[in-house]
């Protein structure tokens, strides 16, 4: 048998042609890519987040101009980050917040540094103070793959239909997968709707590895809870986001449970003390407390941990939620779009038989989780339960109008019907007859 020698020229053939067909890696690059936007919770303010594969410089240029000169300018920060991964890949997050912006005007912007820009993208400032009607985008469980909704959100978006992104949990399927690359190929499938649009967030199960660090890192949320819980205001309504999932990755802390309940208890208080200001309070958490899914999912158990807490007794929500007159609940987590009569306790509260959600006895549930990812759509049970208003498994998202402080618009958007609406009320409170449940 011939003995075998290494050929030394076809080694080294093997090793260039790993390093790419350039025969070297390619350099990291100091270009932003990636470009979201989010509301900091100040009037007047706006914060642009995006991510570059080297240390720079973090500044935006902004202006009123579509060409020519950005006369403004601002600093911000840059912040590692490292993957849990194997590769443990390293990122640079910038965060520059913007400020003394005009109320509802048109600005055009750039990010990054004399290393590199990125390209011009325009947002418009949100408005101050509750006397506006503003609109929004509501979704959760978007996948780098088959992201089925996005196509149909970026002509809605290019048409200035929203105001605001409220994204109510799982991401990419999953930031993390991949050394966080799914988590870069998504940001960067979003940018033409996050950059151009405050992109509210709240986090899903599918956030949970390395203790949620993906989504911490990559939102930038307001608040001092990397993200998990904060609340807002946004025209006539005050908006508060938590974390569903402090409820079951216990090992990350059982003390969160504790800690997000007495905050979420003490917002509430002050949402109650504002309500001549901000009528509405609408909540945003990922797993629903109800739902009439074919899975064995929390929702589906009558005792589920978000509604009655731990061990069925410590923390539920939904306690808390109907004891301070929360008006409508958003989740998601379910791939599909249910709604809900106006519920509490398994018993339903309409507010008459003709007219079940002007002036309703209890909170309003959507559950709006079709937007699209690679697990695809969620059955529903064959029969669905009395408190069960519309179901629909078709991918898609909602729209939410917030008229005034009396008035909100929910309509459900099919996007395998080419964009036809699927559900469409309006939930009605006067507001000298608005006040809490109990």
């Amino acid at each position: 048998m011939r003995s075998f020698r290494p050929c030394w020229s076809c080694c080294c053939l093997l090793l260039f042609s790993s390093l790419g067909v350039q025969g070297s890696p390619k350099a990291p690059s100091a270009a932003p890519e990636q470009v979201h936007l989010s509301y900091p919770g100040e009037p007047g303010s706006m914060t642009v987040t995006w991510t570059t594969w080297v240390p720079a410089p973090s500044e935006v240029q902004f202006g009123l101009q579509i060409s020519g000169p950005l006369p403004l300018r601002a600093q911000g920060s840059v912040s590692p980050f490292v993957d849990g991964g194997i590769l443990r890949r390293k990122l640079y997050i910038h965060r520059v917040t913007l400020r003394r912006l005009l109320p509802g005007v048109q600005y055009v912007y750039r990010c990054g540094s004399t290393q590199g820009w990125s390209r011009r993208f325009r947002f418009r400032a949100l408005k101050h103070g509750p006397h506006w009607s503003p609109r929004l985008a509501v979704f959760g469980d978007l996948g780098a793959d088959n992201p089925r909704a996005l196509p149909r959100l970026r002509r809605d978006t290019l048409q200035g239909m929203y105001d605001a992104v409220l994204h109510v949990g799982d991401f990419a399927y999953n930031m993390d997968e991949d050394n966080a690359r799914v988590g870069d190929k998504f940001m960067n499938l979003i940018e033409p709707v996050a950059a151009s649009l405050p992109y509210m967030t709240c986090p899903g199960n599918h956030e949970e590895r390395y203790n949620f660090s993906n989504y911490k890192a990559r939102f930038s949320m307001p608040g001092n809870s990397e993200g998990l819980w904060y609340s807002w205001d946004l025209g006539p309504a005050h908006i508060i986001s938590f974390s569903t999932e402090v409820y079951f990755f216990l090992h990350y802390g059982r003390h969160l449970v504790e800690k997000q309940f007495h905050w979420l208890e003490s917002d509430l208080q002050k949402a109650n003390q504002n309500r001549v200001a901000r009528p509405w309070i609408i909540t945003m958490g990922h797993r629903p407390m109800y739902c009439s899914n074919a899975d064995l999912d929390d929702c589906t158990w009558h005792e589920s941990k978000v509604r009655k807490g731990l061990l069925g007794k410590f923390y539920g929500l939904e306690d808390l939620f109907y004891k301070y007159g929360v008006d409508l609940q958003l989740w998601a987590h379910e791939h599909s779009y249910e709604r809900l009569w106006p519920i509490y306790n398994y018993q339903v509260y309409n507010g008459s038989r003709e007219m079940p959600y002007t002036n309703p006895r209890g909170p309003v549930h959507i559950i709006t989780g079709s937007a699209g990812c690679e697990e695809r759509l969620t059955s529903f049970t064959l029969f669905p339960r009395p408190w069960s208003a519309m179901r629909v498994k078709e991918y898609g998202y909602t729209r939410l109008h917030i008229l005034n402080g009396t008035h909100i618009h929910i309509q459900q958007v099919s996007d395998d019907q080419d964009g036809k609406i699927v559900d469409d009320i309006w939930v009605v409170r006067p507001l000298l007859g608005r006040m809490m449940y109990l």
